[in-house]
């Protein structure tokens, strides 16, 4: 049986010649023997058992099939924190990490710790921007997070839970239940389905088929959701407010104008990801 340097170098070439990010036999044999990087590098010498080398193969089998690694693993890290994902939620990625990372920064300029913020987490998904939100902000802050899936919701309340955050789960359509319960929001985050329908073709099937096409595709031209947020949003933004929409590549000024449009004296910036793509928009009123 090979040893723990050699599987990972067979899964490497396995996966480089079939076109599959070539690290992802590190992260599922990390997961196997619930190792951290550096003890899994440590012992790079000890044999692997029978059975384990025979699941480690299995596994990478079915990530060539186009099974998601984080699937096969059962979670993706996200802010330094472990998050369940399943087939019900969009993987959280980096790109998205951005977004919490400068949201947090101009929450603590625009309110200075002044009040008990009231946010919200539209299409929460797995749950990773409110629960980071509520975890990392350092003040008080009532943090809501909404979701059109019950099934997403069930994942969001077990990462909530697992991590012990405070944040309170709605079921349904974009701001609707918030403004059933007469909610008004300092500030309002969102990763809203953006893809246009008719890029679905030169879209990964490992993104296609195995995570969820309605976080993916945000109608004919990607903007669908975008449009009905402009609907409600003026009526349950605060005075003083904060909105931060992740965007696709290519969309930042179409979603700037369309908040500049709905909110006139307001600041709107459109912020590049880590690889120099318009990733980011935010909307500030002071």
């Amino acid at each position: 049986m090979p040893s723990v340097f050699e599987a990972l170098r067979w899964a490497s070439s396995f996966l480089k010649e079939h076109g599959r990010d070539e690290n992802a036999g590190e992260l599922y044999l990390r997961h196997l023997l619930d190792m951290s990087r550096a003890r899994l590098f440590a012992e790079q010498k000890t044999v692997l058992e029978d059975s384990l080398w025979e699941v480690f193969r299995s596994g990478m089998d079915a990530h060539v099939s186009g099974i998601p690694i984080q699937h096969l693993i059962g979670s993706e890290e996200f802010y330094g924190r472990s998050f369940t994902v399943n087939r019900h939620v969009l993987i959280p990625r980096p790109e998205t990490e951005e977004l919490v990372y400068y949201s947090l920064e101009r929450m603590k300029r625009l309110f200075n710790g002044s009040h008990t913020i009231q946010a919200a987490d539209i299409g929460t998904g797995s749950g990773a921007i409110a629960i980071s939100l509520a975890l990392e902000y350092d003040g008080d802050v009532n943090v809501r997070a909404v979701d059109v899936s019950v099934d997403a919701l069930e994942v969001a309340k077990g990462n909530a839970e697992r991590l012990e955050a405070d944040v309170t789960f709605y079921h349904g359509d974009l701001l609707q239940p918030l403004m059933e319960e007469g909610v008004t929001l300092d500030v309002l985050l969102s990763n809203p389905p953006y893809i246009p329908l008719s890029d679905r073709e030169t879209l990964s099937e490992v993104v296609v088929d195995h995570e969820p096409s309605l976080a993916l595709f945000g109608g004919e031209d990607g903007y669908d959701l975008y449009r009905r947020f402009m609907e409600g949003l003026p009526r349950i933004m605060n005075e003083r407010f904060l909105i931060g929409f992740e965007v696709g590549a290519g969309q930042g000024e179409t979603v700037a104008e369309m908040l500049t449009q709905a909110f006139p004296r307001s600041s709107v910036e459109v912020v590049m990801d880590i690889n120099g793509k318009d990733r980011m928009v935010f909307c500030e009123q002071a």
